[in-house]
């Protein structure tokens, strides 16, 4: 369904841009002359436009020699005008009439040149890649031409960065490189213009990945107000950033951030509840600027995959069906069964995995997380496989080992590999099956020895009716299968809450929640699981501020949904009084209440806690009802 929805937008581009051309005056056979500049003109283009040249030159130069000379493929750099400023490689890829186009000066807009990369990119503020016969114009269907589009700190498209190759020649991984390139240097801009005065925050979803080009970038002063960023950490932040304050954004105090040590990964919690792992740079000017130390608070244990200080014990407080699922995992790992895990999001799977990673053999060696929703598509394969050296500069001039070759002796896990795209899933049951990457750009196979651990929360039997997931990578996957139940059927749900009140409280607050308040979480049903669970008491403890957590240090949205579970006026979902126990209950009805158990049972969708409520009975008697019934 989604593949479906994004062919349908790129049809919608490619007509939307045959439509302007039309009202442009444009006819398919129309063959426009391309600017000629002399020498004096383009020197002045090139010194207008001298930052983002040399920019570029910095962010594509390094990729293109060591990544795509063996390729016929030309980069172009044009100016929000679609003219072009600067080109790079190989201008024999199509006819010699097309060359002249490829030269300084030439113009790319859809005024001129019809429908093509570079023109509709403008025109749509979007990556675009245009195949042969999409082309407006009869005069460039023998290329594919793909761009994107590269803003400023202002957010204002300054230009376009474009590849342009023979139509017959492989276009897969064309338009993911682009955009990393554009990204690459919208991220120069950012730290080059903004740098010497403002802190830089680098964001990703995990620590393994900070590194990437593709990673976020936040531009912010002493006090926190956030002056730029691009689009990477807009988009995982959820809204745009310019202006916004860090207090605003993440859960953690903002001198928590600023006092971090520039050189180690801090890890944060947006206010929607994401989490992030983070990599702060100081300005050298601001170097002896002191900011007001935040208050001693204990930090909690971190549960990020990959972190230390995560055990078996950690993860289960009593409840049967999790300690079954941990035995089974560890046992299986060890002879190098892959393992897939799911459940409902924010049920502990990652926490699982850091527990099982702790546990064996290869608690030494490193643990590689991989969020496979949050890579862009067309950058999957990029980031699990590596570049060849000397793609990118900064951290990555010598290349990118990939995620894959990072896990090299130790674990590496997939979390949503759901999502993970067909091409990417293809060129990964290749390296679980020979135990081999090829990097990009190479031809090199490199060994790696690793165990696997996948996750998701959504069934992956659709996904491989609906086409979108491999029926043999998921059995490659899917040597074990573990479902983790979530924090609303779990039956050590109150020590859980007792154990992470007492990571996250203050020093100074009780180290027990008065009976209201563990009522409150206690009944809640937690469509967020432990996830959710943990950012409420985190939530709490700090509105709280050192003295004890009551129920009004909850957040509003919490209790809100707390008050309208326990409103006395609140009727039941049916009336369940028929089985409800009682004294007089003899041995001939005991069937029909059995019955009738599991039919409240499932019309609170398996939430023991309503469902307990609706029978009037308590949770330990229905979990045996449940029991007798061979539901749990």
């Amino acid at each position: 369904m989604k593949r479906q929805q994004e062919r349908a937008e790129y049809r919608s581009i490619i007509a939307d841009s045959w439509n302007r051309c039309i009202g442009y005056g444009l006819h398919h056979d129309y063959e426009p002359e391309p600017a000629n500049l002399d020498d004096r003109a383009r020197e002045t283009l090139e010194k207008d436009y001298e930052a983002l040249l040399s920019t570029t030159e910095t962010e594509v130069l390094p990729y293109y020699n060591n990544i795509m000379s063996n390729s016929r493929c030309l980069i172009l750099l044009a100016d929000s005008h679609a003219q072009v400023l600067k080109g790079w490689g190989d201008k024999r890829i199509t006819e010699s009439h097309l060359r002249p186009w490829f030269s300084a000066g030439a113009s790319w807009h859809e005024r001129y040149a019809g429908t093509n990369a570079i023109g509709t990119s403008i025109a749509t503020r979007s990556p675009v890649q245009v195949q042969r016969n999409e082309h407006f114009l009869k005069l460039n269907r023998s290329i594919i031409s793909s761009a994107a589009p590269i803003f400023d700190t202002d957010r204002t498209l300054v230009g376009v960065l474009s590849a342009f190759s023979d139509a017959y020649l492989p276009q897969a991984h064309t338009l993911g490189m682009v955009r990393l390139l554009s990204q690459s240097v919208e991220n120069r801009l950012i730290v080059r213009q903004l740098g010497g005065n403002h802190f830089i925050l680098t964001l990703n979803t995990t620590a393994d990945n900070i590194d990437s080009p593709w990673s976020g970038l936040i531009a912010f002063d002493p006090n926190g107000r956030i002056v730029a960023s691009n689009q990477r950490a807009d988009q995982l932040l959820g809204e745009p950033l310019s202006g916004r304050n860090l207090n605003s954004l993440f859960i953690e105090n903002r001198n928590l951030i600023l006092n971090h040590s520039h050189n180690t990964p801090i890890q944060l919690t947006t206010t929607k509840r994401v989490r992030l792992s983070g990599l702060l740079k100081r300005p050298v000017s601001l170097d002896t600027v002191t900011t007001k130390p935040a208050r001693a608070i204990p930090r909690a244990r971190p549960t990020e995959p990959g972190m230390a200080g995560v055990s078996m014990d950690d993860i289960e407080h009593g409840d049967p069906l999790v300690r079954r699922c941990a035995d089974q995992a560890r046992k299986v790992l060890e002879r190098g069964v892959p393992i897939l895990i799911c459940g409902e999001t924010g049920v502990g799977k990652e926490v699982m995995v850091k527990a099982l990673h702790g546990t064996s053999q290869r608690c030494a060696q490193p643990l590689v997380s991989v969020n496979c929703a949050a890579i862009p598509p067309e950058l999957v394969e990029s980031e699990l496989f590596g570049y060849e050296a000397g793609a990118f500069t900064g951290a990555r001039a010598q290349g990118s080992l990939g995620l894959i070759r990072k896990a090299d002796k130790g674990i590496l896990f997939l979390d949503e590999i759901g999502e993970m795209p067909l091409a990417a899933q293809s060129r990964l049951l290749r390296v679980l099956q020979e135990r081999e990457v090829t990097p990009v750009g190479s031809t090199e196979r490199i060994p790696v020895d690793l165990l696997l651990v996948s996750a998701t929360n959504r069934p992956l039997a659709d996904r491989i009716d609906n086409g979108e997931f491999r029926a043999d990578l998921y059995y490659r996957i899917n040597g074990l299968s573990l479902e983790l139940p979530a924090l609303r059927d779990r039956m050590d749900r109150r020590e859980l809450i007792r154990r992470i009140y007492l990571e996250h409280r203050d020093s100074g607050q009780s180290d027990t929640l008065n009976n209201e308040v563990m009522a409150a979480l206690e009944n809640h049903p937690w469509p967020g699981n432990i996830r959710q669970l943990v950012n409420i008491v985190r939530v709490a403890v700090a509105i709280a501020d050192g003295d004890d957590v009551q129920l009004w240090h909850l957040p509003e949205d919490f209790l809100a949904d707390y008050e309208s579970q326990t409103r006395p006026e609140r009727k039941p979902v049916f009336d369940a009084s028929p089985y409800r126990e009682s004294p007089q209950a003899n041995d001939n009805s005991r069937n029909d209440t059995m019955d009738q158990t599991l039919v409240v049972y499932r019309q609170c969708m398996g939430n023991v806690s309503r469902a307990a409520r609706e029978l009037a009975v308590s949770r330990n008697t229905l979990y045996k009802r449940l029991r007798d019934l061979g539901v749990r």
